[in-house]
């Protein structure tokens, strides 16, 4: 079947003034009922609303994808960071050198356990830049967390490298990548542990918050599954001083279910990210698309390209339907919260270029062919092409 932009064109007749295109759209889920069948079951039989047996077996499954010994449901990918560097012993005095454009967490996650984020500039695909990393590296520094931002892994061959020169530790931020690998080798199981985040917009996702930490590590397993309750051996003794991290059984349902389309949600976000990449290959003018990777299975949390005049294109496309988004228009080192850490406007010429101009357009598996023709065709209006 064709699935083209060409062949959208052609076939492609709508009323305009109805047509919304949501960034999201979760109510569309499957397996709805079924879930909350397991759920009634949950709540009215069992009463196993802690790390309940369905937790256990989506941490299996969950490594299984990711391609690793363990994994360790928790409340959420800020946890499965901050555990992840927790065992580690990162703490006061270390440096942990990251990317500028993340979202919070990866960055907080680092100040929280006490550590001092090291930023450095990104590359064209969003991605931290391999060549600049070493010159960030300080006898201060333990871990180096690369982002897979957007669902494209890093350069990991080469940060893994890095890492080992320099005797670091690696901790990837997957949040946005479960699923996502390069030569077939899975996200999450280059470092030493790899951090997911089930957050509601993520491709796979629960009804609330939710996260998971992969590991081949059975040391750093067994420290993980003690952090995240309290730190208990069991009911009555406690091991260390933990946290209360658990994943909800209600949650490990859910996923349980999705996880059984995750195949299905992938493709369809890859077969309509080459949609929009052939039909604004037409916009090359006005429109920026990261570089392709042929060895890289890239999911598409977010399609995230670079716009001429991107605020009035922003504002045109939501006035019309289209529910854009910019992830992230600020980059941490210049938010507020950074400020102790000295970084000024210019430190990362690219990273800032980069917030001024990218575009987020919704990607996800429940969109139509005719919705993707509508977000191309409406920007192609715009720029009067």
């Amino acid at each position: 079947m064709k699935v083209g932009y060409s062949y959208l064109i052609d076939q492609f007749s709508v009323n305009t003034k109805n047509v919304k295109v949501k960034y999201i759209d979760l109510p569309k889920q499957a397996h709805a009922e079924d879930m909350l069948n397991d759920i009634r079951e949950l709540l009215l039989k069992t009463g196993q609303y802690t790390l309940g047996p369905q937790v256990k077996e989506f941490e299996t499954r969950f490594a299984q994808v990711c391609q690793t010994r363990h994994a360790v449901g928790l409340n959420s990918g800020t946890d499965a960071l901050f555990l992840s560097m927790k065992v580690l012993n990162i703490g006061p005095g270390d440096e942990v050198i990251t990317a500028p454009n993340s979202f919070l967490a990866t960055t907080a996650s680092i100040a929280n356990v006490g550590a001092r984020p090291v930023f450095v500039d990104v590359d064209d695909e969003y991605n931290i830049d391999p060549n600049l990393i070493e010159a960030a590296i300080t006898p201060r520094t333990k871990s180096i967390i690369p982002v897979h931002l957007t669902g494209n892994p890093a350069d990991m061959r080469r940060i893994m490298d890095i890492a080992k020169r320099h005797k670091l530790h690696v901790i990837e931020d997957a949040a946005q990548a479960v699923s996502a690998t390069i030569d077939g080798k899975a996200a999450g199981s280059f470092g030493i542990t790899g951090c997911f985040s089930m957050h509601p917009l993520k491709n796979l996702n629960v009804w609330g918050d939710g996260g998971m930490a992969t590991t081949n590590s059975k040391e750093l397993y067994d420290k993980l599954m003690l952090l995240r309750n309290h730190g208990e051996k069991n009911r009555d003794e406690c091991v260390i001083w933990g946290y209360n991290s658990r994943l909800d059984t209600l949650q490990a349902i859910v996923a349980l279910r999705l996880m059984n389309d995750l195949d299905d949600i992938t493709n369809t976000r890859i077969k309509h990210a080459r949609i929009y990449d052939e039909g604004l290959a037409r916009l090359s003018d006005y429109i920026t698309v990261p570089p392709r990777k042929p060895n890289v299975r890239q999911v598409y949390h977010t399609y995230v390209v670079q716009a001429k005049d991107r605020n009035n294109l922003y504002k045109y496309l939501n006035e019309n339907g289209v529910e854009a988004k910019i992830h992230y228009p600020v980059p941490l080192h210049l938010q507020e919260a950074a400020q102790y850490l000295g970084y000024k406007e210019g430190d990362f010429p690219v990273c800032e270029a980069q917030a001024r101009s990218i575009l987020t357009l919704p990607v996800h598996q429940h969109l139509t062919e005719g919705q993707l023709g509508y977000v191309i065709e409406t920007m192609r209006k715009f720029y009067k092409a």
